[in-house]
């Protein structure tokens, strides 16, 4: 009882407001605001997983069949914005509202079943412990909760890297070879997996890890990110 009287205060003092529009939030809102929730740039690719320019993207970096992104990335846009707070201004629980809400939309178009697992693209430990999260795994972890499968980290980042902000295709391919490892490789044996990331620029990151989960025999490795955007 205390301790709602005190979320009560404290919600009097310093109201909760939606990341994008900065109104204050009802108490049944979390994060965004119903209005910019119902206005998020979707991407259309849960309508055609198989065959999408994001596919194109990563034809000939690794075999895969699905491919999806949730938002549309433009610069400046709402996607953008939710990115930055998500990655930089320690918000980790926009990656989970934005995955539960990506997650249930994917269910309801039929992938409730499609996966045994949910596997994130691991930072290195050194940058995790800057952030103090990983923003994949978030994401992750909201998608897990709405389609009812568990989070797997079995891949790790077993070598530092440089940003991959301004580097080519080539080089950010180059960059992230033989960086990526799976703990156990039994554990991956089989399995349907779900491979997640936040972005996808030119899916040099996504194919690598997807290489390593095929090594270790994966089933089935597909892909989904937070937001992509046409090259």
């Amino acid at each position: 009882m205390r301790f709602r009287i005190f979320e009560d205060f404290l919600s009097l003092v310093f109201p909760k407001t939606c990341c994008l529009c900065k109104r204050s939030l009802f108490d049944f809102e979390n994060v965004l605001c119903r209005w910019c929730a119902a206005n998020l740039p979707i991407a259309n690719y849960h309508l055609r997983p198989q065959n999408n320019d994001l596919s194109v993207k990563i034809m000939g970096l690794t075999k895969t069949n699905l491919v999806f992104a949730f938002l549309r990335f433009t610069k400046k846009g709402e996607s953008q914005k939710l990115l930055h707070f998500l990655k930089y201004r320690n918000k980790p629980e926009i990656g989970v509202e934005l995955g539960k809400i990506y997650g249930n939309l994917l269910k309801n178009h039929g992938f409730i079943s499609a996966w045994d697992q949910i596997t994130p693209v691991p930072l290195h430990p050194v940058k995790q412990k800057r952030r103090g999260y990983n923003q994949s795994e978030q994401f992750a972890i909201g998608l897990a909760e709405a389609l009812e499968i568990p989070v797997r980290n079995d891949l790790e980042r077993i070598h530092f890297t440089e940003t991959q902000t301004r580097k080519s295709r080539l080089q950010r391919l180059d960059n992230v070879a033989e960086v990526f490892q799976i703990k156990n490789k039994n554990l991956v044996h089989g399995k349907r997996v779900l491979l997640v990331d936040d972005v996808m620029t030119t899916g040099a990151t996504l194919s690598t890890c997807a290489n390593v989960l095929w090594e270790a025999q994966a089933k089935t490795v597909d892909l989904a990110v937070l937001a992509a955007g046409k090259n």
